[in-house]
C-alpha cells in the first residue's frame, strides 16, 4: 500500500508541475498575435478546401457564400463539396455553379465522412498543384481570413487544428456547462500546448494537412473521435504532429454541435500500444503519449485526499507540508490558467460545475445503473466491445413489391450476427467468426421464404473487395447507372443500397472471390 501511494503522489506531483508551466506558458500568447498580424504578407500556397455535407443545405450555402468572400486570391484555391447521398436537394445550390467542384454520391447509399473523403483524396492524388489540403464540415460558418489566416500557420505547421466556437445561446444547462470546458479546454489547454510545440487532437470538424503527408500515409481517417485520435498518435509518430493554432476559427449553431470525447478505454489502449514505443528520441510522440493518461479532477482529488490522510499519520516519502504545498501550486495554478482562458465569469461558474457534471455522468453510466435505465426505457444492454449498425432498407418478394425493414449488423467480442426486423417480427443469426457468413445465413433464410434483400451484397453489379479484412465489408458497384462525377467503378459497403438494384443468384460470396481470383 506504501509504495502505491509513493506512485500516486509521483503522479500527481508531476501533474502539478506539467499543469503549472502550461498556466504560466498561456499567459503569453503573443505568437499567436503576430502571426495573425503579418498573415497576409506570407507566399500563398495552393490551397484544396474539401467541404463535407449531409442534409446541410442552409448552413453549406452559407459557407461557400464566405469562402467567395474570403480575403485570400481566388487562384490559390479549389473548393471540393462532397454530397453525401443527401436528400435536401443540396445539389440544386451548384446547378450553375462554376466556384464549386461537386462530387455527388447517390445511390449508393450513405457511405460516411471517412470513405467519401478517401475517395475523393484518391481522385486528387495526382493532382500536383495542390500543396495542402483543408477539411471542414458544411454545418460551420467561417471568417473572411479565414484561409488567409490557415496559410499563415502553414509556414512552420504540416498539420493543423482549429478553435471550434459554439454559439450558446440555445443550450441547455447541461450543455452550456460542457461548452463552457470546451471553451476552456481549447484556450488554455490546447494553446498552452501549442505554445510548447506540443501535439494536439485532429478534428475533422475543421482539420488542416500538407498533401505530402496525405499522400505518404494514403489515408485520413475521419471515423470517429477515437479514430481522430488515433491518427493524431500516428502522425506525432511521423514526426508530423497535429498543432492547435486559435487563429484558426469556425462557428457552429448548437443545433448542429455534437460535443465529443475519445473513451477512456481507447485512451488506455491507446497508451498501452504506444508505449513500447517512446524511447526513441522523437519527443513529441512520447509526450504525447503520456497525454493520453491525464487525471481527471476526480483521480486528482481522491489521489490527494489519500496521500493527505496517509502522510498525516504515518512517515511517507515527503512530509505532510509538503503535500499540502502541491496541492496549494495546483489551485494556485489553476487560477492562472483562469487568466487568459477568455472566459466570462458565468463560464467560470459553469466550469466550476463541470466536475458535478462529470461525477454525474460515470454514475449514470456504471453497469448496474445503465442496466436500469435500459430495462426502463426497454433498451437492449449489450455486451461489453459490442458494436452494431442499423440499417434502414427493404426485401423483395418474388413479384417485384418492396417491403421496408431493418438489418442489425452486431458485432459482439470478436463474433459476428445479424439481426432482421420486419414489422414486429424478428430473426437473429448465429454467432460467426466473420460477417460474411452471417449474411450468408440470413440471405439463405429470405430466400426460401422467397424474399431478397435489397442490399448491395445481394445485387449482381455488386463484387467483393478482399482487403485483408476477416468481415470483408468492403465492394464495388459495377453498375453503369448514371453518375455526374463519379466515372469509375464505385466503392461502396455490403449493407448500401440504390435504385438500380438487381437480385443476384444465391451463392457463397467466398466462392465469388475465389471465382474472381
Amino acid at each position: 500500500m506504501e509504495l502505491i501511494l509513493d506512485i500516486l503522489y509521483i503522479y500527481v506531483t508531476v501533474y502539478t508541475i506539467y499543469f503549472l508551466a502550461l498556466a504560466l506558458r498561456n499567459l503569453n500568447d503573443k505568437p499567436f498575435k503576430i502571426e495573425k498580424r503579418y498573415s497576409q504578407y506570407e507566399d500563398k500556397d495552393n490551397l484544396a478546401v474539401v467541404v463535407y455535407a449531409r442534409n446541410n443545405k442552409v448552413t453549406l450555402e452559407n459557407l461557400i457564400h464566405e469562402l467567395k468572400m474570403q480575403d485570400y486570391p481566388i487562384n490559390n484555391f479549389k473548393v471540393f463539396v462532397i454530397l453525401d447521398n443527401c436528400s435536401d436537394n443540396s445539389e440544386q445550390l451548384f446547378e450553375r455553379e462554376t466556384f464549386v467542384n461537386l462530387i455527388n454520391i447517390k445511390d449508393v447509399g450513405t457511405v460516411g465522412k471517412d470513405q467519401a473523403v478517401s475517395m475523393l483524396i484518391e481522385r486528387l492524388s495526382k493532382d500536383d498543384t495542390i500543396d495542402s489540403y483543408v477539411f471542414i464540415d458544411a454545418d460551420r460558418s467561417i471568417p473572411g481570413n479565414f484561409l488567409t489566416t490557415i496559410n499563415s500557420a502553414l509556414v512552420n505547421n504540416s498539420v493543423l487544428s482549429g478553435e471550434t466556437l459554439v454559439l450558446t445561446d440555445n443550450l441547455g444547462p447541461v450543455d452550456k456547462i460542457k461548452a463552457a470546458y470546451q471553451k476552456y479546454h481549447m484556450n488554455f489547454i490546447r494553446k498552452a500546448r501549442s505554445l510548447f510545440g506540443l501535439a494536439a487532437s485532429a478534428d475533422s470538424g475543421v482539420f488542416v494537412i500538407k498533401k505530402d503527408i496525405v499522400d505518404e500515409l494514403e489515408a485520413v481517417d475521419f471515423k470517429d473521435i477515437n479514430s481522430e485520435l488515433k491518427y493524431s498518435m500516428l502522425l506525432s509518430k511521423i514526426k508530423c504532429p497535429c498543432t492547435y493554432n486559435p487563429n484558426i476559427q469556425t462557428y457552429v449553431d448548437t443545433a448542429n454541435y455534437e460535443f465529443r470525447k475519445p473513451r477512456l478505454s481507447v485512451r488506455l489502449n491507446l497508451f498501452k500500444n504506444c508505449f513500447s514505443q517512446i524511447w526513441s528520441k522523437n519527443y513529441i510522440f512520447a509526450e504525447h503519449t503520456f497525454s493520453l493518461i491525464n487525471p481527471n479532477i476526480w483521480t486528482i482529488a481522491i489521489i490527494f485526499a489519500l496521500v493527505l490522510k496517509h502522510s498525516n499519520r504515518y512517515a511517507f516519502i515527503v512530509d505532510f507540508k509538503i503535500v499540502v504545498l502541491t496541492l496549494l501550486l495546483l489551485i494556485t495554478a489553476f487560477g492562472i490558467s483562469l487568466i487568459n482562458s477568455k472566459l466570462r465569469f458565468k463560464e467560470i461558474v459553469l466550469l466550476c460545475l463541470y466536475p458535478i457534471y462529470s461525477i454525474c455522468h460515470i454514475i449514470k453510466n456504471l453497469p448496474p445503473i445503465r442496466m436500469i435505465r435500459n430495462k426502463l426505457a426497454n433498451i437492449e444492454e449489450l455486451p461489453k466491445d459490442t458494436e452494431k449498425l442499423v440499417v434502414d432498407t427493404f426485401v423483395m418478394n418474388s413479384s417485384g413489391k418492396e417491403l421496408p425493414c431493418k438489418v442489425e449488423f452486431i458485432s459482439e467480442s470478436g463474433l459476428a450476427k445479424i439481426k432482421f426486423m420486419y414489422k414486429k417480427r424478428k430473426f437473429v443469426t448465429g454467432k460467426h467468426l466473420r460477417m460474411i457468413d452471417a449474411l450468408l445465413e440470413i440471405r439463405q433464410k429470405l430466400y426460401d421464404y422467397g424474399f431478397v434483400l435489397k442490399i448491395c451484397s445481394c445485387c449482381k453489379h455488386f463484387t467483393s473487395n478482399p482487403d485483408g479484412s476477416t468481415n470483408m465489408l468492403k465492394g464495388f458497384c459495377n453498375s453503369d447507372y448514371p453518375s455526374p462525377t463519379l466515372k469509375e467503378r464505385r466503392a461502396t459497403l455490403i449493407w448500401n443500397s440504390c435504385t438500380d438494384f438487381e437480385p443476384a443468384e444465391m451463392t457463397d460470396p467466398l466462392a465469388e472471390l475465389e471465382t474472381e481470383e
